[in-house]
């Protein structure tokens, strides 16, 4: 089991090119952020999530992996859930919270 953490603050994503989103989202997750009441909120916390998965994912040596390889998405009960889109070398399964308030947005991830 291995652990990532990541905390951003959620201005970065509130002039955001489209280029930018683009280097860092799939289409899922702009349409999903933008779709918020904050966008600015939900880009920085999916960010934050794609991040701890990547640190995770490096303690098992696996790097190579791009931000728009990790998709987040929110299964029926709205909880946040991580997709791999790049085979990897070993089946992992994740766990992931993501929480943000008026400036910042964290996430945490396990990876086993």
């Amino acid at each position: 089991m291995q652990i990532g953490v990541d905390i951003e603050d959620s201005t970065r994503f509130e002039y955001r090119s489209e280029h930018l989103l683009n280097r860092i989202f799939t289409k899922a997750e702009q349409e999903y952020c933008l779709a918020q009441a904050k966008p600015s909120h939900h880009f920085a916390g999916k960010f934050c999530a794609k991040e701890a998965a990547k640190k995770a994912l490096a303690q098992y040596g696996i790097k190579g992996i791009y931000l728009t390889d990790i998709e987040i998405y929110h299964d029926q009960n709205d909880n946040p859930k991580i997709r791999i889109l790049k085979k990897l070398p070993k089946s992992l399964r994740f766990k992931v919270s993501i929480s943000h308030d008026k400036t910042k947005a964290i996430a945490f991830v396990i990876a086993k």
